[in-house]
């Protein structure tokens, strides 16, 4: 049997994989309409990105002529709450981020705090100062359990060139305190069991489709669910030549995806 015919679940990257900026990328509406057409079949969006919420995700999903629910969406940060909730529901939080990550954090039960937090959780912030660093690193030093949403050095803009991303602070808390966090997001495993959770699925029915070998499609490996290659993004077939991450499978777009399902 075809392994695709086992999927119940595609976790899909996003830029570069189902659109480039603001372009959709070809092959993404006949995916979404293979899938819809598919009763056994469902697709979420998988983003290593902090600094939004599903509701952003949304938005801009709308604006591209695509409906989709908010739990069709799950972002680094919603995993990290995931994972926190499933350790300590309703814990106090320290948490470096943006609005919308304090918003993912507070809908889930959580208490955010500046005084004896349970956890210290590092995701992507544009409004960091220095105090903030320095209390994350007070606590890191001092044992209180540390997690980072993603391990991303740098986190692109849509002007072209990036922006220092949660990966840049994580080595500036490891450069002073000499610890590292537990880190949630793609290629790590988490991001994968927090999704396993939220849909009610085993991971030998998820598969994780991308373009990017190094996050997408070693997450894959790293999490013992079914990798899918397109091209239609970073990695070309040249790329896949010297690396140790292989894919279970390789399609040029999802439009070619949705033919073998």
């Amino acid at each position: 049997m075809n392994q695709l015919e086992n999927i119940r679940l595609f976790l899909l990257d996003m830029d570069g994989t189902f659109y480039l900026g603001d372009r959709v990328l070809d092959g993404s509406r006949p995916f979404v309409e293979k899938i819809d057409s598919l009763p056994d079949c469902q697709l979420a969006f998988l983003t290593n990105n902090s600094s939004k919420n599903r509701r952003d995700y949304v938005a801009k999903l709308s604006r591209m002529g695509f409906s989709f629910a908010d739990h069709q969406v799950i972002t680094s940060g919603e995993a990290a709450a995931i994972y926190l909730k499933r350790q300590k529901p309703g814990a106090r939080i320290f948490l470096l981020g943006t609005e919308s990550l304090e918003q993912e954090f507070l809908d889930a039960g959580f208490v955010l705090t500046d005084e004896n937090p349970d956890y210290a959780v590092l995701g992507f912030d544009l409004n960091l100062t220095y105090e903030r660093l320095r209390r994350l690193c007070d606590f890191v030093r001092s044992g209180v359990p540390y997690i980072a949403t993603h391990p991303d050095f740098n986190c692109p803009i849509e002007n072209g060139g990036f922006i220092p991303d949660t990966g840049a602070m994580i080595a500036f808390v490891e450069a002073s305190t000499g610890k590292r966090p537990l880190v949630i997001g793609k290629p790590n495993r988490y991001i994968i069991d927090s999704a396993a959770e939220k849909f009610h699925l085993p991971h030998d029915r998820i598969a994780m489709v991308g373009d990017r070998l190094y996050t997408d499609i070693a997450v894959g490996a790293n999490s013992g669910i079914t990798s899918i290659l397109v091209l239609s993004g970073e990695t070309s077939l040249k790329d896949l030549e010297d690396s140790d991450i292989q894919p279970d499978y390789i399609f040029q777009d999802l439009g070619e995806l949705a033919e073998q399902l």
